[in-house]
């Protein structure tokens, strides 16, 4: 079954990267719901390895603000919420309960480098996970780099194998203040069919 042309709109042709938010809140039922929707999409060995902190109040705001580039500092503030989206470098310490059907668990322990890939690619797969559903169910985005990964890390995830990859904004976008839509790759200079 193939999603109809609004639904396509809504989750890529016509959805913007957002900097500036709309004063209005995001429950946590509406932050469970986008968690419970992107838990579903695939991952490796279903490791599921993302690790995910939704920064709303003011108090955790003011945690997260010393560690944003300063061209993210107020649209981070301003954001009704922020997801840290990190992923577990002992993630597969749980593939016996979420891949019991082989020892999964065998393949990563003991093994940096596949760990530190593993983790790293999937967290990253389940945090575009997340930001298609937040735009599926009427939230706007936006991702974002330029912060201190170390500070981050210190500040939320302290004595964990929890490591910080990217940000992504989440609210209600103000659309009278978006840049206007940036071009895109065609598909001949950044595809092949072999």
């Amino acid at each position: 079954m193939q999603l109809d042309d609004r639904s396509l709109d809504i989750l890529f042709r016509e959805a913007h990267t957002h900097s500036n938010w709309l004063d209005k809140p995001v429950s946590d039922a509406l932050l469970k719901q986008i968690y419970d929707l992107m838990k579903w999409a695939p991952t490796s060995a279903n490791s599921s390895p993302a690790r995910i902190v939704f920064v709303r109040s003011a108090a955790a705001k003011q945690r997260l603000l010393p560690a944003m580039a300063p061209g993210n500092v107020e649209k981070t503030r301003a954001a009704p919420v922020t997801a840290i989206i990190a992923h577990d470098l002992e993630f597969y310490e749980k593939l016996p309960a979420l891949f019991p059907h082989a020892d999964a668990r065998s393949w990563f322990a003991g093994n940096r480098q596949l760990i530190d890939a593993t983790a790293f690619r999937n967290g990253t797969l389940q945090g575009a996970y997340l930001l298609l559903a937040a735009r599926s169910l009427g939230l706007d985005a936006g991702p974002m780099s330029g912060f201190d990964n170390e500070k981050v890390d210190k500040e939320f995830f302290p004595g964990s194998k929890v490591r910080s990859n990217f940000l992504i904004n989440l609210g209600y976008g103000d659309s009278n203040k978006l840049f206007p839509r940036s071009p895109r790759l065609s598909f001949d200079e950044a595809a092949r069919i072999l």
